[in-house]
């Protein structure tokens, strides 16, 4: 299992930009498939982007395409989230997950998580 620690989130101005940062610790990283999610108070935690571990196949949240860019450094045993045009309804807790298995969309097929980033977008 590998540990997780994001870093790069703040605040911004409606139309700015950010860079997430996924680092990884632990097991061979470049195994696992990882995955960006985000949640609001008292809401699910709702899938944004993910990336699979061979051929670095991308996948995206409808409403991020275009916007976000998610990307992975092995080598670096990191994953940024690109994050462009932010909105103000791109305010959440960003977090970063990671699995070694098969994965859709959805928190439960991720079993290692990190503590998780604040992002806040001003209109």
């Amino acid at each position: 299992q590998v540990q997780l620690a994001e870093s790069g989130g703040g605040l911004v101005q409606a139309g700015g930009s950010l860079r997430l940062s996924c680092a990884a610790s632990g097991r061979t990283f470049r195994d696992y498939a990882v995955g960006w999610f985000r949640q609001a108070p008292g809401k699910e935690r709702e899938f944004v982007a993910g990336i699979t571990w061979n051929r670095g196949r991308t996948r995206y949240e409808d409403s991020v395409k275009g916007r976000f860019t998610i990307s992975r450094d092995d080598a670096k045993k990191t994953v940024d989230l690109q994050m462009n045009s932010l909105k103000p309804e791109d305010t959440d807790v960003y977090y970063c997950a990671a699995t070694e298995n098969i994965w859709d969309n959805v928190p439960t097929d991720f079993r290692s998580w990190g503590q998780g980033t604040q992002v806040t977008v001003s209109s």
